[in-house]
């Protein structure tokens, strides 16, 4: 019998396998484990876990559905590249990079992605150090990981060749976005969170520098 979990799972992914939620159920437990030895998560959120993370991370999957090849930067507790990893092993030729500086996160991570077989890659290494080590994307996700400037620095080696960013904002993401324009051109579709009215998912696709004028 499904529980509540599972219902809310499915208003965002009506679709998704029971194998899949059975994984994710065990990511939550995994994660919840994990987190009583490392900060994995804001403390103040543990208690909202599956909305406030796993819903939230899983709403990028239905955005962009043709998408095989991702790449998560700053993926911290997992949120959204594991969840992403696991949703992608119901393809037979999903997969998804996740980039992690800190050592320990990074363990967990391989640890999850190795403990629900998910078709994923951990690096180790700030995002700057993999740019040339990661194949071009089809979409680049960051949550909570910088400002909107800061990520177009960071992700412009693949924004510009032709992968889509899916970047979740909170409430102050039009300021973000004002800070951008003299310095960047994009394409952008704003979809509503599901987790948070305040909040959005970015979608930016066709990055470019402006030019200085002379």
């Amino acid at each position: 019998m499904s529980d509540w979990r599972e219902k809310r799972l499915r208003q965002v992914l009506p679709t998704v396998s029971r194998e899949t939620v059975e994984r994710l159920f065990g990511f939550e437990d995994l994660f919840r484990k994990w987190s009583k030895a490392i900060n994995l998560a804001s403390p103040t959120t543990l208690d909202e876990l599956w909305e406030r993370h796993i819903i939230d991370s899983a709403q990028l999957y239905t955005l962009i559905p043709p998408a095989k090849k991702w790449l998560d930067l700053g993926s911290g507790g997992g949120f959204p590249g594991v969840v992403l990893a696991i949703l992608l092993k119901e393809t037979s030729d999903g997969q998804i990079d996740l980039v992690e500086s800190n050592g320990k996160k990074a363990a967990f991570l391989r640890t999850a992605l190795g403990q629900f077989s998910a078709p994923g890659n951990v690096h180790a290494a700030r995002i700057d150090a993999i740019w040339t080590k990661i194949a071009q994307p089809n979409v680049v996700t960051a949550r909570a990981l910088a400002s909107l400037s800061d990520l177009f620095t960071l992700t412009e080696p693949w924004l510009t060749h032709g992968a889509t960013a899916l970047f979740q904002k909170g409430r102050d993401y039009r300021r973000e976005l004002d800070e951008t324009r003299d310095d960047w051109s994009f394409d952008l579709v704003q979809h509503k969170s599901v987790v948070d009215v305040e909040s959005v998912v970015l979608q930016i696709s066709n990055l470019r520098r402006n030019r200085i004028a002379s």
